[in-house]
């Protein structure tokens, strides 16, 4: 996440997070700490994984306090090990104690999506079949949560609904039909757009190939019919599979030889990477 990212889409996310956690003041911290003291903390790492969200880490303190030094002796995407010193905070000790859980929330959050997306798309290794995030997303977090999928080794499927056409059950039911919904979208949508449509069954998906779709995306099938869909399709269009996709049933999908995995469970469902800021200590 480069710094123009950081200042035009995250800062105003992270400064939300602050405000939610410091409506007023923190009491416990202002208690004890009357004056500006510059002090250090170490950041360690207590569970196996891959880390992500180092700079947005970095940038709670500093939107706090300019001043404030990250030393990080990682980076976003690295295989972390229990108990390693992952780096240091130096700054104000107000700051370092104000910020710390705002700054770990992000960090423990997007370290944890990108340690099951590392460990899902290596199942996929090999096979040509990319693995792909979905909208089923964190309010506000959005641009964290798919940055984390992608430093795990995912893909982006469309970031909102500005993003791109995808024609879902309810869409179709809409416009009346498979092919009314895709004519309908041509005709909308600038040429520049994929136009994707949600298929269900097999005769939505001949009907989809039929419309002229460029995506079909094959939801909630059994690996049966999603390799009849397959034949059918025959190469007119990229495929995608989804439905309830997670780490332990992602295997029996492998075989078929789509374009796309997405999984909501990438998002939704990761837990986090246990991590901690520890050792604070005043600095002379």
């Amino acid at each position: 996440m480069n710094e123009i990212t950081m200042t035009l889409q995250a800062d105003h996310l992270i400064l939300e997070a602050l405000k939610e956690d410091i409506s007023s003041e923190d009491v416990s911290t202002n208690a004890v700490i009357r004056t500006a003291v510059q002090g250090e903390a170490d950041l360690i790492c207590k569970q196996d994984g891959i880390i992500a969200g180092l700079e947005v880490f970095r940038r709670v303190f500093e939107l706090l306090d300019a001043d404030t030094e990250a030393e990080l002796y990682c980076k976003d995407g690295d295989e972390v090990k229990r108990g390693q010193l992952l780096g240091h905070i130096r700054g104000d000790i107000r700051v370092l104690l104000s910020g710390e859980r705002v700054a770990l929330n992000y960090l423990q959050r997007m370290s944890g999506i990108a340690t099951y997306t590392r460990s899902v798309a290596k199942l996929l290794e090999g096979t040509g079949t990319k693995l792909l995030d979905t909208r089923k997303t964190t309010p506000n977090m959005r641009i964290f949560e798919k940055y984390a999928v992608r430093v795990g080794g995912g893909y982006n499927h469309r970031y909102n609904l500005s993003d791109g056409v995808l024609l879902k059950d309810n869409h179709i039911s809409a416009a009346g039909g498979v092919a009314r919904a895709v004519k309908m979208a041509r005709e909308y949508a600038p040429f520049v757009r994929k136009i994707e449509v949600e298929t269900e069954n097999l005769d939505m998906v001949r009907e989809a190939v039929e419309a002229g779709a460029d995506i079909i995306m094959l939801d909630n099938m059994s690996p049966e019919e999603m390799g009849e869909a397959i034949r059918i399709i025959d190469g007119r269009a990229e495929t995608e599979c989804s439905g309830n996709v997670t780490k332990e049933n992602v295997e029996r999908l492998t075989k078929l030889g789509v374009d796309y995995i997405s999984s909501g469970a990438l998002t939704h469902s990761a837990p986090i990477l246990d991590l901690s800021v520890k050792n604070l200590h005043v600095v002379e």
